[in-house]
């Protein structure tokens, strides 16, 4: 999170206000105990607000839009590359944005369908159990940096390449765009 703006800033040193109040009250209680465990949630409870607020604040102040986003499909290299431009519409400097594409196959439209098409069940484990080598996955994720050190009202072209798989039939693609 870098580029804190004012906001950021303000928020920081509202916490810290806080925090300091909430120890000044911890520090008058008399069992040690009580005083040990009003400090460490006193601690818990501003870090996690401060972390909550400093996302929620880029969120709302780091602001960019995609326009005139073009896909053209390399059947040569089974790939495809997207292009367009980024333009930063917030009042404040944004240091990264980051495209995530999304592929999915429609497997139900290729033709012939085996249940685990349709549902393969992933385990968090996956690393220990290494699955059936035919198995291809029908949803590919990637994320490409699409702007760094971007200033308030810029406009900025971008360019990614991606591999496209081969067995992929009636592909639903989406964007998202995050900026931090």
């Amino acid at each position: 999170m870098a580029y804190f703006t004012f906001l950021h800033i303000i928020t920081l040193l509202i916490l810290l206000v806080l925090f300091v109040l909430l120890c000044i009250l911890a520090f008058k209680q008399t069992n040690k105990k009580i005083l040990l465990s009003m400090l460490f949630s006193n601690f818990l409870v501003i870090s996690m607000l401060s972390v909550f607020s400093m996302y929620v604040l880029d969120k709302y102040t780091k602001k960019a839009r995609l326009e005139n986003m073009t896909q053209k499909r390399i059947l040569m290299t089974e790939s495809f590359t997207i292009s367009g431009k980024i333009r930063n519409i917030g009042k404040f400097d944004i240091h990264k944005c980051k495209l995530e594409v999304k592929l999915v196959n429609n497997a139900i439209s290729g033709g012939s369908v085996k249940g685990s098409d349709v549902f393969n069940p992933v385990s968090g484990l996956g690393f220990l159990f290494k699955g059936d080598k035919e198995t291809r996955a029908s949803t590919i994720i990637e994320e490409f940096v699409v702007a760094q050190n971007f200033k308030s009202g810029e406009l900025k072209n971008f360019s990614i390449s991606m591999k496209y798989p081969p067995y992929f039939q009636k592909t639903y693609m989406n964007y998202k765009l995050y900026c931090h």
